[in-house]
């Protein structure tokens, strides 16, 4: 495996890969790897000749009091992962490289990005889309992959990729779970061991919710309201609990067939997020 930091490297790298018929995945991360990120990479290797994960903390998409500083860097580890998992190349540029001084361009993906996570932090999305491009853009893989962990973040992926004909194949991942349920995420490391078990009822609330509009005996409305009530009791500050159309996010009707249900909530400082998709035969 091998580890690269310089921009005009990867690509001259690349280049030789692309000239010998080889395809290229690529894994976007932001390190501190857990099992998740591993599946992606097992997912890309089966998919493709050769595999790119890169690694790199994008400041763009944390705001204003939120844990960019805190974020946990583990390069090392992160690198040991790799290397057992047999990836071809590990990309870790510096913020310099990323991002110019002065630079004046952005992306932004317009409505997709600003409910839910874009509402409770704004400009996150922008931030994710830009780094994103920017990625693609060096890499130019055949086939990318990511969790589906973040829905939204992929549905964003989704949109700017179709919106700018960008050659690149977007893979989704399902997610995978701890034993309890709670999705794995890196924020996860932040909480006690009492604060994991806890979370893990965001998962059985989204099952409880599933089963809810499978029984089709109440509203949307009434069984979000249901779910933030239980979370609530159980000691989480709750930004969201929605039931909604996977095509767009926007609110789901009762004649919507795809549907995801999205939550966000609060455990001390620690802020998760997790879903579940289902299909609704009318």
């Amino acid at each position: 495996m091998q580890c690269i930091t310089d921009i005009k490297a990867l690509r001259e790298l690349l280049k030789q890969w692309r000239s010998a018929g080889e395809s290229i995945a690529f894994v976007p991360t932001m390190g501190n790897l857990h099992a998740g990120h591993l599946q992606l990479v097992n997912r890309a290797k089966a998919q493709a000749d050769r595999v790119v994960v890169s690694i790199f903390v994008n400041p763009t998409q944390f705001g204003v009091g939120e844990d960019f500083s805190l974020y946990p860097r583990t390069e090392q580890a992160d690198q040991e992962k790799l290397q057992a998992a047999a990836v071809d190349v590990v990309f870790m540029p510096s913020t310099e490289a990323m991002y110019p001084v002065n630079e004046l361009t952005k992306v932004s993906v317009s409505e997709v990005s600003e409910s839910h996570c874009g509402a409770a932090r704004p400009g996150h999305f922008d931030g994710v889309a830009t780094v994103v491009c920017k990625l693609f853009n060096i890499v130019q893989p055949d086939k990318a992959f990511f969790g589906e962990k973040d829905f939204q973040q992929l549905t964003v992926i989704n949109a700017m990729v179709a919106d700018l004909n960008l050659p690149v194949v977007i893979i989704s991942v399902p997610t995978v779970r701890e034993s309890n349920g709670l999705a794995m995420s890196s924020r996860n490391g932040y909480l006690t061991a009492q604060q994991r078990e806890q979370a893990s009822q965001l998962y059985q609330c989204l099952c409880a919710a599933k089963r809810l509009i499978q029984a089709k005996q109440l509203s949307y409305v009434d069984i979000e309201k249901l779910q933030i009530k239980f979370l609530t009791e159980q000691g989480f500050r709750v930004d969201y609990f929605s039931i909604c159309r996977r095509s767009d996010l926007q609110a789901a009707e009762h004649e919507d067939a795809e549907i995801v249900i999205l939550v966000a909530a609060r455990i001390g400082k620690t802020r998760l997020i997790d879903n579940v998709q289902l299909d609704i035969k009318n």
